[in-house]
């Protein structure tokens, strides 16, 4: 640790990330010869290019490409050490607090969360950012810049967890829409009208989409957006027919015209969310308290939105 300075560490991060020097000079609010000399002594410590011009661009060298977990992981350790205190005072502290999470859970908690907050811990704000648009996973390995992650069960999230709330998928649709003359529908037909879905990622399944799938049933696709939060919306005053959490379409009831039909019991498709922190915040106080807050704010989630369904209900067992 005596032959180099630690506080090329972070530079080293952007300048790995960025694989630019004038961006990572803009990112870390550096000059760029300050940054260059950085590169340069960095350099001569690993005895390694790092960044190697291909064409109009930088790539990291073999070694570098090496580095990056290991350098990501160790910034991780020092940002979560620098933080931690010997206690956490929530009612005098200024803390932000930001935790990534889905546009439909957020759109959730950050009622029942803020009522919390004002009551305990006035001076402390939570922001909320979306998870990654490139998938749920890609976010998960990122703790540096997140306090918290909640995020869907079963798809392989890293870190600690704990459960938050279970919720259950429904159709919404304009409440003018043709297929409501049915008593009785199947998802057969609700294939025969056009869908509005949400995106989450490349290769990534929602529960709503393993239903059509375990059914045999293909949908017809006509409008897909980023997330469930926008999917109301979307079918409203359409012939669009949309599956999104039963929470959230209570939600949309409230203010839209819509209608929301119920599933048979036991051809539910079911949506559990959990709360996902790095292991090392798991005894910090602040970290403890926030999870805290979180849980609670869940748990009223269940009375904050009911569901007033239309009579019409959906068998997911009978494709016919």
């Amino acid at each position: 640790m005596k032959n180099l300075d630690l506080n090329l560490l972070p530079q080293l991060q952007v300048l790995l990330e960025l694989k630019n020097v004038s961006r990572a000079a803009e990112r870390l609010q550096l000059s760029q010869p300050a940054t260059s000399a950085a590169m340069a002594r960095l350099r001569r410590h690993f005895d390694d290019e790092l960044l190697v011009r291909n064409g109009r661009t930088y790539e990291l060298t073999p070694f570098a490409h090496s580095l990056v977990p290991l350098v990501d992981e160790a910034m991780l350790h020092v940002q979560r050490a620098t933080r931690v205190r010997s206690g956490f005072d929530a009612a005098s502290s200024e803390r932000e607090f930001i935790i990534a999470a889905s546009d439909y859970a957020a759109a959730l908690m950050v009622g029942p969360l803020r009522r919390i907050l004002l009551e305990e811990a006035p001076n402390v704000s939570v922001d909320f950012v979306p998870t990654a648009g490139s998938g749920i996973q890609g976010q998960m390995a990122d703790y540096s810049k997140i306090d918290l992650l909640v995020g869907p069960t079963g798809y392989h999230m890293q870190g600690a967890t704990k459960q938050l709330f279970r919720d259950s998928f429904v159709a919404v649709a304009d409440a003018g829409n043709p297929l409501l003359q049915h008593p009785r529908l199947t998802l057969a037909d609700l294939a025969t009208v056009p869908h509005a879905v949400g995106y989450f990622g490349e290769g990534i399944s929602t529960p709503a989409d393993k239903l059509f799938d375990a059914g045999g049933v293909q949908r017809r696709v006509a409008a897909v957006v980023a997330g469930f939060l926008s999917l109301p919306l979307l079918v409203e005053g359409t012939d669009l027919v949309a599956l999104v959490p039963r929470m959230l379409a209570a939600r949309a009831q409230r203010g839209g015209d819509i209608v929301v039909l119920e599933f048979a019991e036991g051809s539910e498709a079911s949506l559990v969310e959990a709360m996902y922190w790095h292991p090392s915040q798991t005894e910090d106080p602040a970290s403890v308290w926030l999870r805290s807050v979180v849980q609670r704010a869940c748990l009223r989630l269940h009375e904050l939105f009911p569901v007033m369904a239309h009579p019409v209900t959906i068998d997911a067992a009978d494709t016919k």
